[in-house]
């Protein structure tokens, strides 16, 4: 067994245990860094693939926004979760179901790789024409990022901005008997109103009620 073989089968081996403590963690905090854990271990599978543009993607975008951004969401939201516990026991049934179909579209895939037949990736690859050799792993991503599969990349960024809007939203919370900026209020604001001249007596002073006492 060599030394690539190794890396794989222990950055596999840490990713499928990360992602299943994501899942049993009970403390959401905890949860979220079990998944950056399987994030980085995700790169480092990337890597030893020769993709080393998408780890690092993997690791800015997904541990630097996302995951964080999450994290960030988690802490400042008043979330029950007791009620979330009997939500998921509730709706245990239909979550198996959907990872039973999972879990045959995986083997089925398996199989068909294990009795030979030839790979989609491969069968795509084979039907791009190689127009510009020795082209680098970023060049060619973005070749195509930005050529065949365009309108996917936009529509993807978009699915982002909403979702980063609703975090917005949802930690965005107005409490009573605290005074906010209003900018219109401010910009009608005249010499008149924000300036009072007063005249006092000798002796007078004046007290923040507005009274002048001698």
């Amino acid at each position: 067994m060599g030394l690539t073989a190794v890396f794989f089968y222990l950055f596999a081996a840490v990713t499928v245990m990360s992602g299943l403590l994501v899942i049993v963690a009970r403390n959401p905090v905890h949860a979220v860094l079990w998944l950056i854990l399987a994030f980085f271990n995700a790169a480092g599978l990337f890597v030893l693939l020769g993709a080393e543009f998408l780890a690092m993607i993997l690791v800015v975008v997904y541990v630097g926004a996302v995951a964080v951004l999450f994290l960030f969401v988690v802490m400042m939201l008043d979330v029950d979760f007791a009620s979330l516990r009997a939500g998921f026991i509730r709706h245990a049934s239909v979550g198996a179901l959907v990872g039973l179909v999972l879990l045959v579209e995986l083997i089925m895939v398996l199989t068909s790789r294990l009795i030979g037949g030839a790979s989609i990736v491969a069968t795509k690859a084979a039907q791009v024409p190689q127009t510009v050799p020795n082209l680098t792993n970023t060049e060619a991503i973005g070749r195509l990022l930005y050529t065949q599969y365009v309108y996917f990349f936009q529509a993807a960024g978009l699915i982002l901005l909403v979702a980063m809007i609703g975090a917005i939203v949802l930690t965005l919370r107005h409490k009573e008997g605290v005074r906010r900026q209003s900018v219109s209020v401010q910009n009608a604001r005249t010499p008149a109103m924000a300036v009072e001249v007063v005249k006092l007596a000798p002796g007078q002073v004046i007290v923040p009620s507005g009274e002048r006492r001698a």
